[in-house]
């Protein structure tokens, strides 16, 4: 297996405390999904969007990388050929666990973005609508997080991996959300291997070869372990 592209998604953070869309009584059931995680939410409604977001970063920041975002990065640092870390999740614990060159393709709760410029800068803990733009010196200032109706950052390169693996894994993943549901399609047509390695099956489970259910915690650094030699 000289090239492996893993794809992680909420249910690898899950563990660390940082909610998903379907918990119970978390940040995401307080308020609809169009109104926080739209364009047009933002344009309506800013001080509500930059609130949820600046709630969020908050609670990211507490947070701490578990076993199996320890296990990746090991993974990442041991294995003699390419691993490829793609990612559905804006927290930065796979950074903190020691993973190099993260892709975000959802974007990142500590970036800052101009929706006027397009300029990007490290986010601060909080932000609101009067925060202008380091380059255009514009009051657009909003996260660097894709929202719904937007497209997803990196593609071009994420499906190139994808193109290239002997192997592609996905970690807490529910399979519902596009683009990143059809990655494993993307891979089996390269004639990769695939895993999936979940709490429980996803959506998309007749699409893998092999699946391993479990708390990430546990199976990821098990799984990890019969990579390594």
């Amino acid at each position: 297996m000289s090239k492996i592209v893993i794809l992680t998604g909420a249910g690898i953070s899950a563990e660390s405390g940082l909610g998903t869309f379907r918990d119970e009584g978390g940040l995401w059931a307080q308020h609809r999904i169009e109104d926080v995680a739209t364009p047009e939410g933002f344009a309506r409604n800013p001080d509500l969007v930059h609130q949820f977001y600046n709630a969020r970063r908050a609670q990211s920041r507490m947070a701490k990388p578990n076993p199996a975002h320890f296990a990746l990065a090991k993974l990442q640092k041991e294995h003699r050929g390419d691993v490829i870390l793609v990612t559905q999740n804006v927290d930065s614990l796979h950074e903190a666990a020691g993973a190099q060159n993260v892709k975000h393709m959802h974007g990142f709760l500590d970036g800052a973005l101009c929706a006027r410029c397009d300029a990007r800068w490290p986010a601060p803990l909080v932000m609101d609508k009067t925060l202008n733009c380091p380059t255009c010196n514009e009051q657009t200032t909003r996260p660097d997080i894709v929202w719904f109706g937007e497209m997803p950052y990196q593609m071009d390169e994420i499906y190139q991996h994808l193109s290239e693996a002997d192997l592609f894994v996905a970690i807490g993943t529910s399979g519902n959300v596009y683009p990143a549901a059809g990655f494993v399609q993307e891979a089996t047509a390269s004639g990769a291997d695939t895993l999936e390695l979940n709490l429980e099956p996803s959506a998309t489970i007749s699409e893998f070869a092999q699946a391993q259910f479990g708390k990430a915690s546990k199976i990821v650094p098990s799984w990890v372990e019969t990579i390594l030699p």
